[in-house]
């Protein structure tokens, strides 16, 4: 197998942080493995190790809160399924509502090394 980069590292391991009965986007993966503009990036990775790392690729849809497959596809039927079967409810058009059903996970902000500052000029 091949050695992994620093951002697929980060990838794989945010994806297996997903709660049960929550999805994350491919953009907000992205966001927390430090890279913002590489959700194709998160596909591509999803697609390539999914097997590999156990990863819960069903829990990871698009920003407008579909699954990313054709809706007549096998893959499709069976990340709904799989969603469903944990709790995740679809509501019109086979969307998921962000607001109730995605993960709050939020990118870490680095603390800052300097002391507080007492008196302000």
């Amino acid at each position: 197998m091949e050695e992994l980069n620093d951002f697929s590292k980060k990838v794989i391991h945010f994806i297996q942080k997903i709660p049960l009965g929550q999805v994350a986007t491919y953009g907000q993966i992205a966001k927390l493995a430090g890279k913002p503009q590489g959700s194709r990036g998160v596909a591509w990775i999803l697609h390539s190790s999914s097997k590999a790392h156990k990863l819960p690729w069903h829990r990871v849809i698009n920003s407008q809160g579909k699954i990313s497959f054709p809706e007549a596809s096998a893959a499709f039927k069976k990340q709904k399924a799989l969603l469903r079967h944990e709790g995740v409810v679809f509501l019109d058009k086979n969307k998921i509502d962000l607001k109730k059903f995605q993960w709050k996970k939020e990118v870490s902000k680095k603390k800052s090394l300097r002391s507080p500052r007492m008196f302000t000029a």
